[in-house]
């Protein structure tokens, strides 16, 4: 085995598909989840070799979740017209006058911290493909808090995604789930969620979406995220962040995100993600101005 293939672990069922990060005296692997934001390590004996991924259970059954999440997200937002860069807003229940002046609309601009660059790349395309200007940062999650303090104040988002790997680790007692320290990278997503909230107490100003698998959901919506990972300490997908962005980027400024929907329409579901009433931040401009760019995506490497 070699650092890039992709593997199972035979002790678990081969339940999770993951990529080789690194190896360890030719005896134990470090683990990064291609599905699920998920950061493990095993012995090489204990893993099997996986040549075609797409004939795996665990890769079709996520898969199937994928689709349907996007079905959903779709159905919600449809994508702009190529030749329309803002949205126009729906006219039915609008007065004769604002008719002649359709509204057009200004998403919510989402910055995204992520430790992992596949699930950084995955995650931009969707931001682009739904139209959600977003800035996104592949970064260490232990660099998170340091790189939120600069970006802030320079960027002035409406929501920030701090997300990448985590895990529960294994050489720790059933009753020390409550304790941060037997998290991989819980406690850096808690220092990262902190600066955010110096820079904006106000969660309706700024929304947090923070977290990974397996993360301290409580110690997460304590330190000031809106939306959190994992309630029932689960692995959640690599784009279940992402959806909790963009629902909260299309959201409008006048309505709260209807928690159910965003949740339940999640891959991972309320297991993986919890949160609080939060206002969206989609807000409707008048008249259409005639010089506007699309919103951006644009992404970059610490």
């Amino acid at each position: 085995m070699k650092q890039g293939d992709l593997v199972v672990r035979k002790s678990y069922g081969g339940d999770v598909l993951f990529r080789i990060e690194s190896l360890r005296d030719n005896q134990l692997a470090v683990l990064k989840g291609t599905d699920y934001r998920l950061l493990a390590d095993s012995p090489l004996l204990d893993l099997a070799v996986v040549n075609d991924p797409d004939s795996t259970q665990a890769s079709q059954q996520v898969r199937i979740k994928v689709k349907e999440s996007m079905r959903r997200m779709q159905e919600k937002r449809p994508p702009l017209q190529e030749d329309d860069p803002l949205r126009l807003a729906s006219q039915t229940s609008q007065s004769q006058s604002n008719a002649n002046h359709p509204f057009y609309e200004m998403p919510g601009k989402v910055l995204h911290l992520d430790g992992d660059s596949n699930y950084l790349r995955k995650s931009m395309q969707l931001y682009s493909q739904m139209r959600v200007p977003a800035h996104g940062v592949h970064v260490h999650e232990g660099q998170m808090p340091e790189l939120l303090y600069r970006l802030l104040p320079e960027l002035k988002p409406d929501i920030v995604v701090i997300t990448g790997h985590d895990g529960v680790l294994k050489n720790r007692r059933q009753e020390d789930l409550g304790s941060i320290s037997s998290y991989k990278n819980s406690q850096n997503f808690v220092n990262a969620v902190r600066v955010a909230r110096d820079y904006e107490k106000n969660r309706d100003s700024l929304v947090v979406v923070a977290g990974a698998c397996q993360s301290h959901y409580e110690a997460l919506l304590q330190a000031g995220s809106n939306f959190a990972s994992s309630p029932g300490r689960i692995l959640i997908h690599a784009l279940d962040p992402v959806y909790i962005a963009i629902k909260a980027s299309a959201t409008p400024i006048r309505e709260t995100i209807d928690l159910p929907d965003v949740i339940h329409g999640t891959i991972s579901g309320i297991e993986g993600i919890g949160g609080v009433e939060t206002i969206g931040r989609l807000r409707k401009g008048l008249p259409k101005p005639k010089w506007v760019k699309a919103p951006a995506t644009a992404s970059t490497s610490i």
